[in-house]
């Protein structure tokens, strides 16, 4: 028996002295975990209960020159539901309601919806997604619906909401105002405007401390580091919504007929060198039209006969030779160390001066009036082209500009061929914005300017930063030079290349080009065409550039043919439909009988009652300005233009009464 006890003992001492050891063990984690790496665990339990948000800020809006909103940020919502938060009794008695709701609201049965609800619940889903890409008034209506309205624990409404960039009145010159995308790595990834003025259009994000509560939930609290966001900056483009409609629509109306692959349309002012139009047009794999590149500002190529300009200007101003030297085209064929320069003309056009040789756009007058006048000295000619800017790029406001290729005499590219190439518009190569920025210096006046998209930047009404015409070359010639110049390219018009564009109630002055591409490898020949000038052709206000590639030889493939009526189209439909805003000289100046009968109108009206306008077609900023000015209070939802008003057209207008527009 004694035994037994001793036995007991010993197991009573062995279990306290490993509870003792435990205890002790216990201490030693404990002090370890108080002072060894209590920084850390403190450190680790305020990031899960305090953490800093990020504070997105507002992005800049993009304008057009006439006010037109081309991009903006809103608001989109996904709708999705969590199917095992809501009781079953709740959702048993819910489902029918709600999937009437949403049937309703998005024209699908209400069977549909209950079939999609129930299964999410069998399936225990809890992030089924109910609805995406909607508006903030397809949210505030959903979020109404049955069982949604009990919130997101009774009713298993989850909302998840995020930014989007949009274009109001639609793609309008797509490429060109561009995108920006954030890389995984942060970086910055984008085209056009939007991308080259990123850092004026983001804004500054702020940060501000919160607090973890219950269910989840995180509450600010008071931080004397907390920043607001800084809203990005607007930016206005010169582009013009009523110029680039028309530009758009009389592209893509040739490159269907002539089922090109794809072709631009640059419409800039000549005095400023704004662009007020530009459209960059691709074939698709479905055969339909969009902006896949930016060909203006991007696409190098050899331009052609349009090239022949800065032959005639360099002959002209160095006075090699005058417009009436006489040249024989020698049958529409010469050549130069074994290769043939041809006419389009078979034949050619017998004995003609030089002026009719650039009308006709003859590739044998113009080759011999270059290359007999400078094959002694190459680098004189391949001097003045430099002089004109064109052997490097322009510096425009968009990256990923074309470079421009101009041969040296004594580099490796040099060869017996080049400079009498060069006089035709080979050997070369130009993007379409650096050709017309040369024809537009000559309707200029001589002075080269630089294309620009940017006309300002502003912080609600305030101007941060205006961009002001930029001259590349004060002259590019003599005035006498210019003068002849100017006489010729309105003679290619009137009875040139360019003679079936001429009217005589409108005066445009250019030069045709037609181009092949691609001409060392036969099979994969094809042509582009082009057209490029000014109107009207003795006041000139704009310059245009019109070029069509790979357009389907058995409709046509001349520049005349294919480029030029687009050219025309334009440049008639800007001057016979757009108002006649290009003259205002003053307009602060008062008419004192107009200022009688406005003071007379604004008595009269004071004292009449006044009735709500019908404002349904009309853009948000026009409708908002029009009812404002009336005295009404304006609630919008949506974007775009005015589909509903929440008062008709024609009651009285009421003082302090709102109104809601919604748009689409």
């Amino acid at each position: 028996m004694a035994i037994v006890d001793k036995n007991i003992s010993y197991r009573m001492y062995l279990v306290v002295f490993m509870i003792f050891m435990m205890a002790i063990m216990i201490m030693i984690k404990l002090n370890n975990i108080q002072w060894v790496e209590g920084d850390y665990y403190r450190k680790l339990a305020k990031e899960r209960t305090v953490r800093n948000f990020t504070i997105p800020a507002n992005k800049g809006n993009v304008y057009s020159s006439d006010g037109s909103l081309l991009a903006t940020s809103i608001p989109e919502y996904v709708i999705r539901f969590d199917a095992m938060s809501p009781r079953l009794e709740d959702f048993n008695e819910n489902i029918k309601p709600l999937s009437d709701s949403l049937g309703a609201y998005f024209g699908k049965s209400s069977g549909h919806y209950q079939s999609k609800l129930q299964k999410a619940r069998s399936n225990k889903n809890r992030y089924f997604l109910v609805a995406k890409e909607l508006s903030y008034s397809d949210y505030l209506r959903i979020k109404s619906f049955p069982l949604f309205k009990k919130g997101p624990y009774k009713g298993g409404l989850i909302v998840e909401q995020k930014t989007v960039r949009e274009h109001p009145i639609g793609k309008v010159a797509q490429r060109t105002i561009g995108y920006e995308r954030i890389n995984e790595d942060g970086t910055s990834n984008g085209k056009g405007l939007e991308n080259a003025y990123s850092k004026y259009l983001n804004g500054i994000n702020g940060h501000r401390m919160m607090q973890k509560i219950a269910k989840n939930q995180w509450k600010p609290i008071n931080d004397n580091n907390e920043l607001e966001p800084q809203d990005g900056l607007d930016i206005i483009s010169t582009i013009d919504v009523y110029v680039q409609d028309i530009a758009h629509h009389a592209l893509l109306k040739q490159l269907e007929y002539y089922e090109a692959d794809h072709g631009c349309v640059v419409v800039m002012e000549t005095k400023t060198g704004e662009v007020k139009a530009i459209s960059n047009l691709g074939k698709n794999n479905d055969n339909t039209y969009s902006e896949r590149s930016n060909y203006a500002v991007a696409e190098s190529h050899e331009p052609g006969s349009t090239f022949k300009l800065i032959d005639l200007i360099a002959l002209l101003d160095d006075k090699k030779v005058d417009t009436s030297k006489v040249y024989d085209t020698n049958g529409g064929v010469i050549e130069f160390y074994g290769k043939k320069v041809r006419d389009s003309h078979k034949g050619g056009y017998g004995k003609i001066t030089l002026a009719k040789g650039f009308e006709v756009s003859s590739n044998t007058v113009l080759v011999q009036a270059v290359y007999d006048n400078y094959k002694n000295n190459p680098k004189e000619f391949v001097d003045r082209i430099n002089s004109y800017g064109l052997n490097k790029p322009l510096g425009l406001q968009l990256a990923g500009e074309g470079k421009p290729t101009i041969p040296q005499p004594g580099a490796k590219n040099w060869y017996g061929t080049t400079l009498p190439w060069m006089a035709f518009g080979y050997s070369v190569s130009l993007t379409p914005l650096q050709t017309l920025a040369m024809y537009n210096a000559v309707a200029n006046n001589g002075v080269m300017v630089k294309p620009f998209f940017v006309k300002e930047i502003k912080e609600w009404n305030t101007v941060i930063k205006k961009f002001e015409p930029e001259v590349i070359n004060p002259k590019i010639a003599s005035d006498e030079a210019l003068a002849k110049v100017r006489k010729i390219l309105e003679n290619v018009v009137k009875r040139g290349t360019g003679s079936k564009l001429y009217s005589k109630d409108f005066s445009m002055a250019g030069k045709t080009g037609t181009a092949q591409a691609n001409y060392r490898d036969k099979s994969k020949l094809h042509y582009v065409s082009s057209f490029v000038g000014y109107f009207p052709a003795n006041e000139p206000k704009y310059s245009c550039i019109v070029i069509v590639h790979k357009p389907k030889i058995s409709s046509g493939y001349y520049g005349a043919d294919v480029a030029g009526p687009v050219f025309k189209r334009i440049a008639q439909k800007i001057y016979t439909d757009s108002p006649p805003t290009n003259h205002i000289k003053n307009l602060d100046a008062k008419i004192n009988s107009l200022e009688s009968n406005y003071a007379s109108y604004y008595n009269k009206a004071q004292g009449e009652v006044i009735y709500v306008p019908n404002v349904k077609g009309m853009t948000a900023m026009d409708a908002i300005a029009l009812l404002e000015n009336l005295g009404l209070e304006v609630t919008i939802k949506g974007v775009g233009n005015v589909k509903q008003q929440s008062i008709k057209a024609g009651e009285k207008i009421n003082k302090n009464q709102v109104i809601i527009l919604n748009l689409s």
